[in-house]
């Protein structure tokens, strides 16, 4: 239902079927599993910020705040270890996001058009409200702190500016803002229409709060359906994007294509992209990350302090969660089992595991570009790079 690394730490939080929700730590022999009577339908967890023991997790009919002591052996904590925040009208709630300082942390609901912000430490919210749109469906706060997007059920979207809580619509022609993921600085707003095949920018001022803003929105990507051959045979990919997800350096961006379930050659992928904010935005077609036969991504998300490039963990339709590392030579490329990241496979325990297709014989697949070299492993993954050539329908875009 839900994941979300802890923002500081080398532990995640997902959130199963059975709306309990599993903590695991690759340092620790014990994974808390956290249950409450009022802990339904769990739509959304987050860690709080500069905080090693609040998570967050929206729920049916409130929000629950747990305080998990890190150094319990305890593997079920009480339900008294959790705080309830609830406010007449505001459920479900489906979406949450703290600030990067924890100190507010934001809620959304699809039928109630006022999202949130509470003073955890206080129990205590005042609600934003604006006419027009519906409810709100998805958060988004800025790294910097300085904005926050409200996408709602209907064609238009809000980006609120957090210094006097005011905020710009920003109407969608077809249909309603997907997802969005911002910047490591919080200056660029990527967005997704939902039944659009594009990827549209918004960038801001560099000053925190500014009531300047953009004028119009930026094409930065149009993932059409393009067919490209593989070893198995021709794949379409493109079309409808699902999710985006943006590492913390800048360098790598996700993206969920739905695909279509019903047709074997329309699989769901996660194409990647390399990216580049400074001096201009830059964005070029890196390759793909495609699961075992009939597996499809569920949840995506960048691991936020990997040491040695990108780490991209994908939950899967199956229930496996698999971790993709990108390493970079400008951060160092190490060998596997990182002391900043969880445990990768060795390359002797599951040779097979390595194998693009199911059959090769280099455990990793290498591709030079631009001078740098991008490497992924992956395990339990069929992980495909193709060559920037292989990518002529897809644009590149520098902006």
């Amino acid at each position: 239902r839900a994941f979300a690394w802890h923002p500081h730490t080398d532990k995640f939080a997902v959130a199963l079927l059975d709306d309990s929700v599993k903590i695991y730590n690759p340092k620790s022999a014990t994974t808390p599993t956290l249950k409450h009577r009022l802990q339904r339908s769990v739509a959304a967890v987050q860690w709080k910020p500069l905080c090693a023991s609040a998570l967050a997790v929206a729920c049916q009919s409130c929000l629950l705040v747990w305080h998990v002591d890190p150094c319990s052996l305890s593997t079920r904590p009480s339900s008294g270890c959790a705080q309830v925040l609830s406010h007449p009208g505001h459920s479900p709630v489906i979406s949450i996001a703290w600030s990067p300082s924890g100190s507010l942390l934001v809620s959304a609901s699809p039928v109630d058009t006022a999202m949130m912000v509470w003073d955890v430490a206080a129990e205590s919210c005042v609600p934003l409200q604006r006419v027009g749109g519906g409810g709100v469906t998805f958060l988004s706060w800025s790294p910097d702190g300085s904005h926050v997007l409200a996408s709602t059920p209907s064609a238009l979207f809000r980006v609120w500016e957090t210094r006097m809580w005011t905020c710009e619509r920003w109407p969608c022609v077809k249909g309603r803002c997907q997802s969005g993921c911002w910047s490591p600085d919080g200056s660029r707003l990527l967005f997704t229409v939902q039944g659009e095949t594009v990827i549209y920018a918004l960038t801001f001022t560099d000053a925190p709060g500014s009531c300047l803003r953009p004028q119009a929105a930026a094409v930065v990507a149009d993932l059409s359906e393009t067919t490209f051959n593989t070893p198995d045979g021709d794949i379409i990919v493109g079309g409808e994007i699902q999710s985006l997800a943006w590492d913390p350096r800048g360098e790598r961006l996700a993206v969920h294509l739905k695909g279509d379930s019903q047709a074997a050659d329309r699989p769901a992928v996660i194409a990647v992209f390399k990216t580049r904010t400074n001096p201009v935005f830059e964005l070029l077609p890196c390759g793909f990350v495609q699961g075992e036969p009939g597996a499809e991504p569920r949840l995506m998300q960048f691991h936020p302090n990997f040491q040695h490039g990108a780490l991209l963990t994908v939950c899967w339709s199956t229930g496996r969660i698999t971790h993709v590392p990108f390493y970079f030579l400008s951060a160092g490329f190490p060998r596997f089992g990182l002391s900043s990241s969880p445990p990768l496979p060795c390359l002797q325990e599951r040779p097979a595991d390595f194998c693009l297709g199911g059959h090769c014989d280099t455990p990793l697949y290498k591709k030079q570009t631009a001078g740098a070299m991008s490497t992924i492993g992956r395990r339990e993954v069929f992980c495909v790079l193709y060559s920037m050539t292989v990518l002529p329908q897809w644009p590149v875009c520098f902006c």
